[in-house]
Order: structure tokens, then C-alpha cells, then sequence
């Protein structure tokens, strides 16, 4: 599997609001596309049986058959499964057929990112590809190497730019422009005058921001349509 392509999910449960929930909590999420929301067993086993889709967040207890019966009907389908359910004594059951990870509703978007956290390295469709390289940052005593692994974000500030970086902060006389044209594109995106973003460090979206170690950071509005068609938003 290419793995600068995005996790198709499955949404399969007989209640229409977890359906809602984890329907929202997919489109929030870097890296995922909902191709299917349905109460229908049936449904969801057809197109999984397509190979339509890599990732399935399943009900465990529905009336039509229940989701241990699905992924029994599944033994040979490369899609991944994340079981949700209310009744937390179905968890061993579940893991059985190893599954990535067992939900138990209520389910939170924090819980939730934990769980596809796993299943991105379970099916190996990380977004976005790992970038190699560095930058030579200039400093006040010295030139800086930084690599682009380790940047979280980039910030304006007047004449100045912040990297927050995995290691700590960094300050530097560099140009916004220069800097935005020095990063690879696949790797980096503007998402507003003064912020440039790690893609691959991103947690969220949420409305108007992108969430980055827990950092709200905002998208200007000249940047959204950018933003939404780079990540898929």
C-alpha cells in the first residue's frame, strides 16, 4: 500500500447517532476518508468484500449479525477492524481476530486518535511520507542544522521565526518566504501568514485551527481552500 494515500474507512453500527460521532471524528482526523456510514451488515460486508476499504470501525452487537459474525465472514480480507461497542466484556472476544483496538462508547476524539494512531502503523498508509533532509538555520551565534523530522511548526513573528521543534524552541533572522520555499511540499504546508505546519505532526482539525502537541494554530482564510485540498480537510 502507497503510504501517501488515505485510510478508507468503513463505519458500521445499528445506532445512528455513534454513526454520526465516528463519522465526525473521520473527517477530523488527518489521513482517513469515509467512503461508508451504514446500520446495513449487509451493506458494509459487500463493500468490504470490493476491497473498497482498509479500515472498518465495527458495532459489535447489532440485530442482522453481530460483529464477531463479520469479521469471522473476513478471515481473508486485508481490512483492518476497530471494534466499538458499550459492553466492555466483549474486548477479549474481539481480540481474537486481532483487531487494532477495542472502543468502548462513549467514545472520545482523544481515544479515537489513539486508536487510528494504531491503525496507521498496522496498515502502513502513514500521511504523509517521512521526509529526509534538514535546513541551516541562522541563529545569533551561530548556523543551526534542523532537521525536518523534528520541526512541529513554524511561526512569524516581525522580522524573526520561531521553529518549535520536537527539542525545544528556535529563533532565527530567516524570511517566512524563504523558509516556505525551502521546505518540501509534500511535507509542509502554509496554513496562514505567519504559520507553517509539519503535516505529519498534525493531530486535528477542528473548525477554523489545526491542533499540533496540543497547540491550537489558526487557518487564515486565503489558506483554507490550500489547506482543505492538501489535507484532505
Amino acid at each position: 500500500m502507497e503510504n501517501n494515500r488515505l485510510i478508507r474507512c468503513i463505519v458500521v453500527d445499528d445506532e445512528h447517532p455513534a454513526i454520526r460521532l465516528l463519522s465526525g471524528y473521520i473527517k477530523r482526523a488527518p489521513g482517513l476518508e469515509l467512503i461508508l456510514q451504514t446500520t446495513s451488515a449487509a451493506e458494509a460486508l459487500e463493500a468490504i468484500r470490493k476491497k473498497s476499504a482498509d479500515l472498518i470501525l465495527l458495532d459489535i452487537q447489532m440485530p442482522e449479525i453481530t460483529g464477531i459474525e463479520i469479521m469471522e465472514s473476513l478471515k481473508d480480507n486485508e481490512a483492518k477492524v476497530i471494534l466499538t461497542t458499550a459492553y466492555a466484556e466483549y474486548a477479549l472476544e474481539g481480540y481474537k481476530y486481532d483487531v487494532i483496538d477495542y472502543l468502548l462508547k462513549p467514545v472520545t476524539f482523544e481515544r479515537f486518535l489513539v486508536a487510528i494512531a494504531k491503525a496507521k502503523q498496522r496498515i502502513g498508509a502513514l500521511l504523509p511520507q517521512q521526509c529526509s533532509g534538514y535546513l541551516l538555520l541562522r541563529t545569533e551565534y551561530k548556523i543551526q542544522k534542523t532537521d525536518f523530522s523534528t520541526i512541529l511548526y513554524i511561526e512569524g513573528l516581525g522580522d524573526y521565526l520561531i521553529f518549535y521543534l520536537t527539542t525545544g524552541k528556535l529563533l532565527t533572522l530567516e524570511r517566512m518566504k524563504n523558509i516556505e520555499q525551502a521546505l518540501p511540499g509534500e511535507c509542509f504546508a502554509r496554513i496562514h501568514k505567519s504559520y507553517i505546519v509539519n503535516i505529519s505532526k498534525i493531530d486535528y482539525f477542528e473548525k477554523a485551527k489545526i491542533v499540533i502537541a496540543g497547540q491550537p494554530l489558526p487557518v487564515g482564510n486565503t489558506f483554507k481552500n490550500i489547506v482543505k485540498l492538501r489535507l484532505g480537510w
